[in-house]
């Protein structure tokens, strides 16, 4: 934007009036938005990452107004949701069953994703929810929001004959201390984050021989 002028009028109002309102708007959030000479106007460096958000913000903004309104209509509408099939595979049908029952309108899109790429997806507007391990760094939930929806039992499964069979609690240590099978990295990376974060009350790391 360099002339204010040319803005009033696109927008359809008065020239002062419109630089008032800019005025008033950089004494609300505190710092400049255009640098202002003789001839021309231009956004400030803080002007532009704050035209950035506005924009994404008003772009979200409309999104919720199109569902509510298709929900307020009765039409169908899309509700995207990332999941990862290591501890939900269990519990998520029975949410699926029981969300279709209040909301028949909405559609559920499942989309079996490991926990970054569910992150990104909640953070760029892909996804409207996220299912997830809880990440070994609280800090990377910082910007969203999250609750904790249920502990999960984990369980060692061994032979017969195996010592542990015999026992009902195992210590993580003697865990680590064996040889494990595991799920395959490539299909269930989030299976090793859960691993990461229950070895991670004790320094040794579980040694997986053999993945399936």
């Amino acid at each position: 934007m360099e002339n204010v002028s040319r803005a009033a009028l696109k927008l359809h109002v008065s020239q002062p009036a419109l630089s008032r309102q800019i005025r008033d708007l950089e004494d609300e959030i505190g710092f400049c938005l255009l640098e202002r000479t003789a001839k021309s106007v231009r956004l400030t460096e803080a002007g532009r990452a704050f035209l950035n958000d506005a924009r994404e913000l008003l772009r979200q903004a409309d999104e919720a107004v199109k569902k509510a309104r298709a929900i307020a209509s009765e039409e169908p509408t899309e509700l995207h949701i990332g999941y990862s099939p290591t501890p939900f595979a269990e519990v998520l049908p029975k949410i699926l069953r029981a969300f279709q029952r209040a909301m028949p309108n909405v559609h559920v899109r499942l989309h079996d994703w490991n926990n970054k790429t569910i992150l990104d997806g909640v953070r760029d507007g892909r996804l409207q929810l996220g299912l997830i391990v809880p990440p070994t760094k609280a800090s990377s939930l910082h910007d969203l929001r999250y609750e904790e929806l249920f502990h999960e039992r984990v369980c060692v499964a061994v032979a017969p004959q195996h010592p542990f069979a015999r026992r009902r609690a195992i210590p993580l240590t003697e865990v680590a201390a064996e040889p494990l099978v595991g799920l395959t990295r490539e299909d269930y990376p989030n299976y090793y984050d859960l691993l990461s974060i229950t070895f991670s009350r004790v320094k040794q790391k579980p040694c997986v021989i053999e993945e399936h």
